[in-house]
């Protein structure tokens, strides 16, 4: 389908009225009537935009889904995690038969790990899942910040854990990762859903670009909340063995110098520093050679030698990923 733009001439009317009149298939198709309100938004790049919806509501996106269709709850949680993401402000599950008691397990799972999705009617074979989270109480920037502190801290106690052998603390980080997880599709369903929704988006003081970013952040701090627990699950296995204090110091040092890469990363998005973001992506080529320098024993076990890689690896795509943080400052500041 070929693009058109129609065009108008601009008159005047009265003493200081400018007045353009509007495409009749488009008030056909949205039926807008003599004395209808309309809705006129300046946008930053210098265009006006006209839309029929005052609100920012458009109306209730449902999904129905026919649970029937998957046997595998893995299956199902994946596609509500994706109606959820996808923006669906009610979720409708039916089923030929009474829900198996796995299926309910994984929709009520569902429900507490999302935010803002809740049972608000359900039977032996229906549920109804509605949102009730308003997306301007949860600004982009809020979320973004609960993240870096979490990941933050989950790397930082993965690490404690092989130093002070505390198994309780690594298995703590372990559980964290879904607290991660659920800000991560929160940005997400965010993103699509302003991206559909240009009134909301300047309501909530953002523009279509931040929101890509900010979803790209996300992203990648999810990816570091993944190798945190990865870290701490390492960490478990070797906590069954003796390692040599020389070696637990070497992971110490290295995992605080990428640890400072993501605080550098935060610091350059705070302060909006093109600079800073900069200095960031450089200092990671250091923390690899670092990495490249940490000897392995030769006489450990292979599982003690592969869990040792492990560790060292996610330390090192940790700062890696906060260079690509700072790459999208850059490319945001810019």
């Amino acid at each position: 389908m070929s693009f058109h733009i129609e065009t108008r001439k601009v008159q005047k009317t009265g003493g200081s009225s400018y007045i353009i009149s509007l495409p009749k298939v488009w008030i056909d198709k949205h039926g807008v009537e003599k004395n209808d309100t309309l809705g006129i938004l300046s946008q930053p790049d210098g265009n006006l935009l006209i839309t029929p919806q005052i609100e920012n509501e458009k109306g209730i996106k449902t999904k129905e889904i026919v649970v029937d269709d998957y046997k595998d709850e893995n299956f199902l949680f994946r596609v509500l995690i994706g109606a959820y993401i996808m923006g669906f402000s009610r979720i409708v599950l039916k089923s030929s038969k009474k829900f198996e008691p796995l299926m309910r397990d994984t929709i009520t799972n569902f429900t507490q790990i999302a935010i803002g999705p809740e049972i608000i009617e359900e039977s032996n074979n229906f549920i109804m899942i509605k949102d009730l989270l308003n997306p301007k109480e949860m600004p982009f920037e809020k979320t973004i910040k609960r993240m870096y502190i979490l990941v933050q801290d989950m790397h930082e106690d993965a690490i404690d854990a092989l130093e002070t052998g505390k198994s309780e603390l690594a298995e703590e980080v372990i559980k964290r990762d879904d607290d991660v997880d659920r800000l991560h599709w929160l940005i997400s369903r965010q993103s699509h859903i302003v991206l559909r929704d240009i009134i909301l988006c300047q309501k909530m003081g953002i523009t279509l670009e931040q929101a890509s970013h900010y979803q790209q952040m996300s992203r990648f701090l999810e990816r570091i909340g993944d190798h945190a627990s990865k870290i701490a699950k390492n960490v478990l296995i070797l906590l069954k063995q003796k390692i040599d204090d020389k070696l637990k110091d070497e992971l110490k040092e290295v995992s605080k110098l990428s640890l400072d890469l993501l605080n550098k990363s935060l610091d350059a998005w705070l302060q909006k520093s093109i600079s800073l973001a900069n200095e960031n992506i450089e200092e990671i080529k250091i923390l690899i050679s670092i990495t490249e320098k940490i000897s392995l024993n030769t006489n450990v076990n292979v599982q003690v030698s592969m869990a040792i890689g492990y560790i060292i690896e996610s330390i090192r795509r940790t700062a890696e990923y906060s260079g690509d943080i700072s790459e999208i400052i850059i490319n945001n500041l810019v």
